[in-house]
């Protein structure tokens, strides 16, 4: 047995008998809730009016009770001569009254509106199945969390992500009933169920329990349809037509023309999307009262077409997803779960080229390219609740996530055996690619798809003793990431350099004017496994210091360790203490208004590809020849190299680093601390209005440093003078604004020792990035026929870090941002990040026109985010650093201005990108002549707006180039243009 499997089993029996030897009513990550006041020592029931699950129980000797870890649905409470119909929602207490000189009020209420909740600190919105079928919104979790307060829609190089409370998109967590599916490679990519198996959804949008972790931005919480004891189907049909979606919009560039066109910066005017999704699931009871199933299987047809501007793409995706859900009510105080869900996705690409001097042509060329994308897996979850006594309730749930990475078949490509050629004219400085392209990095062939698993547990209970809610428990994941190395298609790259009619020098010697000569590049990285092991404890107390005032009180104990591909630790924080503290005051007495205050420290763990980027290797040689000028007509490589022009060049390694010196050894996680003030209460019978004050601050920020001359430096000055920087590992993770640990061969005789750089050295500012905001909420419950529900956010995210990733390089390398890559890149950083959006309003709701006819709309008005300009690296050619940032995309704040200097500007110097306005509407038609039937029309973008979300910040036109790229703040990206949903479901 492994050290880590030791661990995992001594944890995890360590809280198996934590709970069993200590006998809350908060509802956890699947569940939700009721509790309330009745008379003392009267008998209180519940019971499911779709399931039949009864529960009965005592009211203590303070007047209270709570039925805590209750399936969501419908029940039915009876008590003290009373019965009230109501609903319990995922996440959410559902708080009643039962003593007489309350009933009449009661009966009023409890059919009409949800209460507030005021046994929770946290801030939630909770969406229902019906609203997820009826509002204009599209079908993807993250699409529905953007109606709540405090949500953003991220930068569209990485899709559909929101940004929560200033946090950037890769800080969110993703649950599926209760089981963590965040893609922890990336923290960009979630595993997805079908969007018609969702019963509800869940946006925590910050104060999150103790028993929550590993997220600095929001939580989204799913709980999937389940079956009842009334057997019912559902089918649905969604088509979104090419024919009724508006044409994007095209930048004409300022650079120049393609032939005798206008050369687009985006052209979109010629693309085209289509997309039908098919669905039938339904459920019911095996055996009444006891045993249900529900399943839904998904069909689809996405398919579409890309122009770009000599060759396009086209892309069709049908393939089918699966979702099973087994609910067993041994009894009705035990309850095993068991879900299964299959999302995987094969989506076949036609790569096409246009003949020659063709350009824009918005129709396929000549098809050059077929493969297939594999993406997606499969997730299965179990779960069993025991309420062992009235007030001591356990839980266990064990949850499995297979899912592969974007591999592509046939596995290689036709044509990845042809080496990558282009052509550099060294008189403009142009880089033209020929020959075949296919694919630039060709997988290891002896290694099988990437891939990433996740395997995790989580116990917990819950016990209720006098005036206090005990909630603890424990969580262990691991999560493995399989990647293969790569290496160039054809195994070489080449750049042939156009003949100049001069003498020239290649590499140190001499060549003749009109020589022709090539650079040969081989490019090599290792396959390998990468795991990151994630452990927690947690313990909560909710207080009642009073009827109406609850103290919240909770600690959590997060570990997180990444491995290399050896199976070596190169980052392991153990013990990091995450309080949580909070009050809510039910004003009234009767939950009709609640003040609330929450304070919280945060962690995130790195993510997985840290693993790979930082303990992997990759090993370059450069090499340069002479040759004769001919060249193969197929792949346009040199025939036969000549004479090679001096010495072979090699950078980065063959081997792995050694583990101490890729992070800092005192390396703090990413944390962030929170503050949220609130109040909430009922205006009227219908109304309810909030308003809250949101702190959010990043304490301790993770990233990389990739400079070599500060360590000379370094080394210089501790009187080594055979210290040799590629020794260093490629770049280093550590804590920005710190002074920095690690190990190195600073005598240069191959021995390691541990050193203390100080930060004065490599001159970075601390990690700095905080978030202030004022919400103000309402929502009127659906009465008369209508509903209404919106928010408006006063918001200001500022620092010199977005956080895990950065808008500007839309890259998928979490913590690996170039921020901090050297002190250059930190430069005039302070300022408003990509997004602060400082003024954001929604409105959402529903009006019944008819008894058949319903209509719903959704509206969003919203400021512009920042402008910056982003440039090279301002290092001459003749400085040491020159070379390791050379390959730098340009993401310093140091642009070119109009007369083409280098200048430092500061982060959002050129203003804002203008305010937004969007109208989404749908028409929902339920014939009396058809029952179960529904037919929808849904418009998004209803007036076609068109603003500019996205400016050209690209300040430097190339690395060499002395002049101001010509698209600098050009349009760059706009809304999204006009598009119709058609729906048709059917219920039985």
């Amino acid at each position: 047995m492994t050290s880590t499997q030791q661990h995992t089993l001594k944890y995890a029996a360590l809280a198996v008998w934590i709970a069993l030897s200590i006998p809350q009513a908060k509802a956890d990550l699947s569940v939700g809730s009721v509790y309330g006041q009745a008379p003392t020592g009267s008998s209180i029931s519940i019971k499911n009016l779709d399931t039949g699950l009864k529960r009965e129980l005592t009211v203590d000797a303070k007047g209270r009770f709570v039925f805590s870890q209750l399936p969501t649905g419908r029940y039915q409470l009876s008590g003290n001569g009373q019965t009230l119909d109501l609903s319990v929602v995922i996440g959410t207490g559902t708080p009643v009254n039962l003593n007489q000189d309350n009933a009449e009020r009661i009966a009023v209420f409890g059919s009409r509106i949800n209460r507030i909740d005021t046994s929770s600190v946290e801030a939630s919105t909770v969406f229902s199945a019906e609203q997820l079928a009826n509002l204009p919104i599209g079908r993807d979790v993250s699409d529905v969390a953007l109606l709540a307060p405090g949500t953003v829609r991220g930068d569209s190089g990485f899709g559909k992500l929101a940004s929560f409370g200033g946090a950037s998109v890769a800080e969110n967590g993703y649950y599926i009933n209760g089981f963590d599916v965040t893609n922890a490679r990336t923290f960009l990519t979630y595993a997805r169920v079908p969007f018609d198996a969702i019963g509800e959804q869940e946006v925590k949008t910050g104060g999150f329990g103790a028993e929550y972790g590993r997220a600095l931005g929001g939580v989204i919480n799913i709980a999937t349809k389940k079956g009842t004891n009334e057997w019912q189907f559902d089918s649905s049909a969604v088509w979104t037509p090419s024919t009724l979606t508006a044409s994007g919009k095209d930048v004409v560039s300022r650079s120049g023309t393609a032939g005798a066109r206008d050369y687009y910066s985006a052209y979109r005017s010629a693309d085209e999307s289509e997309q039908l999704s098919v669905s039938v699931g339904g459920g019911g009871a095996l055996i009444e009262d006891k045993l249900f199933v529900y399943a839904l299987v998904e069909g689809k047809r996405d398919s579409s077409d890309v122009y770009s501007v000599d060759r396009s793409t086209a892309t069709e995706n049908s393939s089918p997803n699966y979702l099973a859900k087994f609910d067993w009510y041994i009894t009705d105080n035990h309850i095993l779960e068991l879900t299964g869900i299959s999302n995987k996705e094969e989506t076949d690409y036609e790569l096409y080229l246009n003949p020659d001097d063709q350009y824009y042509t918005g129709h396929h060329g000549t098809p050059r390219t077929q493969y297939t994308q594999h993406d997606g897996g499969t997730i299965y979850i179990a779960k069993y609740t025991g309420h062992l006594s009235e007030n001591f309730t356990v839980s266990a749930l064990y949850g499995k996530l297979d899912q592969d990475s974007a591999y592509i078949t046939p596995d290689p490509l036709p044509g990845d055996e042809c080496p990558l050629v282009d052509v550099y004219d060294q008189d403009t400085d142009d880089v033209i690619d020929v020959g075949c392209w296919n694919n630039i990095n060709v997988r290891s062939l002896d290694f099988g798809p990437d891939n990433d698993q996740r395997e995790a547990i989580r116990l917990s209970a819950e016990w209720r003793l006098d005036n206090h809610t005990l909630r603890f428990g424990f969580d262990d994941e691991t999560f493995t990431s399989r990647i293969a190395g790569a290496e160039y298609s054809g195994g070489v790259f080449y750049r042939r350099y156009t003949p100049v009619d001069f003498d020239d020098s290649w590499n140190g010697e001499d060549v003749a004017a009109g020589a022709h000569v090539v650079r040969k590049r081989t490019r090599t990285s290792p396959s390998g496994n990468y795991e990151v092991q994630n452990r927690a404890f947690y313990i909560e107390d909710s207080f009642y210091l009073t009827d109406d005032l609850m103290l919240y009180a909770g600690l959590r104990n997060e570990s997180f360790d990444n491995l290399n591909a050896d199976g070596e630790s190169f980052v392991d924080a153990s013990d990091m203490l995450a309080p949580r503290l909070g009050f809510v005051w039910d004003v009234n007495g009767d939950a009709s208004a609640k003040l609330y205050a929450n304070a919280g420290r945060y962690y995130i763990p790195i993510a997985a590809n840290t693993n790979v980027r930082a303990s992997n290797w990759q090993y370059v040689t450069t090499e340069y020849y002479l040759y004769d000028g001919q060249v193969d007509p197929l792949t346009q490589a040199p025939l036969q190299l000549g004479q090679q022009l001096g010495d072979t060049l090699t950078s980065g390694r063959n081997i792995s680093p050694d583990p101490a010196t890729v992070a800092s050894a005192d390396l703090e996680p990413m944390l962030q601390d929170e503050l949220i003030i609130g109040y909430q209460r009922e205006l009227t019978d219908q109304w309810t209005g909030g308003v809250s004050l949101i702190l959010r601050e990043v304490k301790n920020g993770v990233d990389d440093y990739c400079g070599r001359q500060a360590f000379v430096d370094f080394a210089a000055d501790q009187g080594y003078d055979d210290f040799d920087p590629d020794t260093l590992a490629t770049c280093i993770i550590l804590n920005p604004g710190r002074d920095l640990q690690m190990d190195m061969d600073v005598a240069g005789d191959g021995n390691l020792q541990r050193v203390t750089v100080p930060n004065s050295y490599l001159q970075l500012d601390e990690y700095k990035r905080s978030y202030k905001a004022l919400e103000l909420s309402f929502e009127r419950s659906k009465t008369d026929g209508w509903y209404l529900q919106g928010s408006y956010v006063l918001a200001k995210s500022s620092g010199n870090s977005e956080g895990l990733v950065n808008s500007w390089l839309e890259s998928e390398s979490p913590g690996l941002t170039n921020d901090f890559d050297h002190k250059v890149y930190v430069d005039g950083t302070d300022g408003d990040l990509s997004n602060d959006r400082r003024h954001t309003f929604k409105v959402f709701g529903g009006y019944d026109l008819t008894d058949e006819l319903e209509v719903n709309a959704n509206l969003l008005v919203q400021s512009g985010r920042p402008v910056s300009c982003f440039g090279y690296a301002p290092f001459p050619v003749d400085d040491p650093e020159y070379e390791v940032f050379e390959r730098y995309a340009a993401s310093t704040l140091y642009c070119r201005n109009a007369e083409g200097e280098q200048v430092l500007t500061h982060r959002g110097q050129f203003g804002r990108t203008p305010w937004t306005y969007t109208v989404d509407l749908g028409l929902s038609y339920r014939p009396e002549w058809a029952k179960g039937l529904t037919l929808q029309a849904s418009v998004f973008n209803l007036l076609n707006s068109s603003q500019v979300t996205e400016y050209d910040e690209k300040g430097d036109l190339t690395l060499e180039d002395s002049g101001q790229n010509p698209n600098f703040l050009n349009d760059l990206n706009y809304q999204s243009p006009r598009s119709v949903r058609l729906t048709a479901r059917y219920s039985f």
